[in-house]
């Protein structure tokens, strides 16, 4: 299937599904928690779910991809979606959406057989059934993460795009499978079509159909990728750092300051950032030059030159960190 097909469809389906969130009155409305200021349409994201989803079918279609492996990420990816858009359009408890996150994420890491032996610190570890604990957490938490992040105009859109690019590129150096290049660049071209739509000032929002399924299918990349090359497990951690970074350290204060964690807040990194400047388009597009300009180098050394992926890692998560501290991740300000 043709990428440029896949741009098209995702940009067109975004304007349609913005006629029809008008018409339903499916809209996003200001409130003391968001960072916009103007009502605005929701659910654009679907189309990112719709190209995506199409793409990944015709490659199991064409037996490009192993079956078990590609419908468990197929199906498992439209549950999050579904209920994901339930959501959007209704409110769905907190433990409904946690119990499908959890059925897809063992879904999926059952289908990818686990995590594979990985080198820490220059010592190799074979995980084994923790490996299979851990994989399927952590699958949960970027899913959720990656909603949380998406909060402020073309945040999550480039974040997708430029992650999904720069580790297809690395995935070719280290000659991954075509068809996992295929699916990163596939996301990437969904992405990009929304993103049109959602370039600061939003058009639309993503809702959480299209956030919660592309931190989904991030994670199954992560995945998928570490069995291809360990070294693709590193570069997916490191280039999605800043959403990682400021997503754990804010959990991690309010725990710490005894605040609800499930509550809605405004207390992101990215969100202070957006009240400092005041334009949403300089924090989107500094995230962008920060994984272009740090996080891909970084990647760049691990797959290129076999800098151990923990240390690479630490040290590009340690800028980001103080960044996280600095911007006041975690407090509330008013």
């Amino acid at each position: 299937m043709n990428f440029l097909f896949i741009f098209l469809l995702s940009l067109i389906l975004t304007g349609v599904l913005r006629r029809y969130a008008l018409h339903k009155n499916v809209m996003d409305l200001p409130n003391a928690r968001s960072s916009h200021s103007v009502p605005t349409p929701r659910g654009g994201g679907l189309a990112v779910v719709i190209s995506f989803s199409l793409a990944l079918a015709a490659l199991c279609f064409y037996s490009q991809v192993p079956l078990l492996l590609g419908s468990g990420l197929l199906g498992a990816g439209i549950l999050v979606a579904l209920i994901g858009f339930l959501d959007d359009h209704g409110h769905v408890n907190a433990r409904w959406r946690l119990l499908v996150h959890g059925v897809s994420a063992i879904a999926v890491v059952w289908v990818s057989n686990g995590l594979p032996p990985l080198e820490l610190f220059g010592k190799v570890i074979d995980f084994g059934l923790i490996g299979w604990v851990l994989a399927t957490i952590a699958v949960i938490w970027l899913l959720n993460l990656y909603n949380f992040m998406d909060g402020i105009d073309g945040i999550a859109g480039f974040e997708a795009l430029s992650a999904c690019l720069c580790v297809a590129f690395l995935a070719i150096e280290v000659n991954a499978q075509q068809w996992l290049v295929d699916l990163h660049f596939y996301m990437a071209a969904a992405v990009a079509g929304f993103l049109l739509w959602n370039h600061p000032p939003a058009r639309i929002f993503m809702g959480d159909a299209g956030s919660g399924f592309i931190g989904f299918i991030l994670a199954c990349f992560a995945l998928l990728s570490s069995w291809q090359n360990a070294d693709l497990l590193w570069c997916w951690l490191i280039m999605l750092g800043v959403f990682i970074v400021d997503a754990t350290y804010t959990l991690i204060v309010r725990l710490y300051r005894k605040k609800p964690f499930y509550q809605a807040h405004r207390s992101h990194a990215y969100q202070h950032s957006a009240q400092i400047f005041g334009k949403h388009w300089k924090v989107s597009y500094m995230v962008l030059l920060i994984n272009l300009f740090w996080l891909l180098p970084w990647s760049w050394l691990v797959v290129k030159y076999a800098v151990d992926g923990a240390v690479a890692l630490t040290l590009a998560y340690i800028p980001l960190i103080y960044v996280a501290h600095y911007y006041g991740a975690g407090r509330d300000k008013s």
